[in-house]
């Protein structure tokens, strides 16, 4: 029941949308009532491995907690509004990082370990998928703003680039999945599947964001495989541009467009978040501490011709709302994230070719999880961040396996992995001296 719980979780809060289930309680999720399951039964079940203490994020999230609590409370002293609204989003904001936790203890062994790691990358190939019907079903003629995929974060064109960001977050996996694997010619082709889902998927969301990010991490990874390899898939990737559909080509030329006079200007969303960013700095300026936690949207109307509006980049937003204290919170948990992203790359075994994809792919997606941050806000949602917490904490656990030589994990409630034993050269150092080539 724990594992089909811990596989169903990760399901679900990608695909909430189309499971319509509500709890009737205000500020209650479905995805709240299966944690509680899942917490419910890893009680009194021992874990198989023995895992480092404290983990990685532990300190950094607790302190971005915190200070999200704290700016909770000052928001409602000084500007008291919906109790239940802020209490609800300053709950999600700390609910869904959590899952770093839950799966870093998942209590499964290594085998499980691993297949819920895979079980994430097809989540988010199917995600993809989705995005790629959506986009023909709209239509790929000419581009309309109202038609833009998606997937399974919205309804309709609204969460086209939050989609977007999770396209480009995910790619980099399987990116490295298929440069760095040796041998597994299955594994290999299901991973340009995932990426041919993942890139398709950001293409009908026309985030311009996303298609940064993919490009981005293609151009690193096969910078680090092979530099021949980069440049003979770049002048095969830029003689294709032509073939893509008008409404991509047609979105990334509208960024710079002709003026009254001729002269040069951007396109009115571009113009629009420039707008709304000094206007959050107008906002910082009179409120230096910050206004409050979820208080953005009612303030910037004060401050900008746009109202009740998001700050469109998550950066921006922690700084008007939590002040500068907020900002350095956040982005010493960014710091944190790239740690864990050594410590990953570091202690992978080089014998494990996929680790060490998983790895490296870890390392870009973390990337594109901050630059992501810059033309949107989603660090907080949930369908977006959830499975990336749950990755971070599964990859984590996936090395300690590793890491302690153990081949299955000891399998379903074995003890705890304790430490290894001293070699003879460890025991007995002044021995090598006697017959060295030995």
């Amino acid at each position: 029941m724990l594992k089909g719980l811990l596989f169903f979780n990760l399901l679900f809060v990608v695909n909430e949308i189309h499971f319509k289930w509500q709890t009737g309680i205000p500020g209650l999720v479905p995805t709240n009532i299966i944690i509680l399951l899942i917490l419910m039964f890893m009680r009194g079940k021992q874990d198989v491995i023995t895992l480092r203490e404290p983990p990685i994020l532990q300190r950094p999230l607790f302190w971005f907690f915190g200070v999200m609590f704290a700016m909770f409370l000052f928001a409602e002293v000084t500007d008291f509004n919906d109790l239940v609204a802020d209490f609800t989003y300053v709950k999600n904001a700390i609910f869904y990082p959590l899952y770093y936790f839950l799966y870093l203890r998942c209590r499964q062994d290594q085998k499980t370990t691993r297949w819920l790691i895979i079980w994430c990358l097809i989540i988010a190939a199917v995600a993809g998928v989705e995005a790629i019907r959506e986009g023909f079903d709209y239509g790929i003629g000419k581009y309309n703003p109202f038609r833009r995929a998606s997937g399974p974060f919205g309804e309709d064109w609204h969460h086209a680039n939050r989609a977007g960001v999770f396209y480009g977050m995910w790619a980099p996996m399987f990116v490295a999945l298929a440069l760095f694997l040796k041998g597994q010619k299955l594994w290999r082709l299901a991973a340009v599947g995932g990426i041919i889902a993942c890139a398709g998927g950001a293409l009908f969301t026309y985030s311009r964001q996303s298609y940064i990010l993919v490009a981005l991490s293609l151009a690193v990874l096969l910078l680090r495989k092979s530099i021949i390899l980069t440049i003979v898939l770049g002048v095969v990737l830029a003689s294709a541009i032509s073939y893509l559909p008008d409404s991509v080509t047609q979105r990334v030329e509208e960024t710079k467009q002709e003026g009254k006079h001729g002269q040069e200007q951007v396109d009115v969303s571009t113009e629009s978040r420039w707008v709304i960013w000094a206007g959050a700095m107008d906002m910082l300026k009179e409120h230096p501490l910050g206004v409050g936690l979820f208080r953005f949207r009612d303030n910037i109307g004060n401050y900008s011709t746009y109202k009740h509006i998001d700050a469109h980049n998550f950066y921006v937003l922690t700084l008007a709302e939590m002040g500068p204290q907020g900002e350095i919170v956040f982005l010493l948990l960014l710091l944190a994230l790239m740690r864990l992203a050594k410590f990953l790359r570091q202690n992978a075994p080089r014998s494990d070719p996929e680790l060490v994809a998983l790895s490296l792919g870890f390392t870009i997606m973390t990337v594109c999880v901050m630059l992501g941050q810059i033309y949107g806000s989603p660090f907080l949602e949930g369908s977006v961040m959830s499975t990336y917490w749950a990755m971070a904490g599964l990859l984590e656990r996936y090395v300690q396996f590793k890491m302690q030589g153990s081949s299955d994990g000891g399998g379903e409630g074995a003890q705890p992995s304790g430490p290894r034993p001293l070699s003879v050269s460890d025991q007995f150092p002044l021995a090598t001296h006697l017959r060295p080539r030995r």
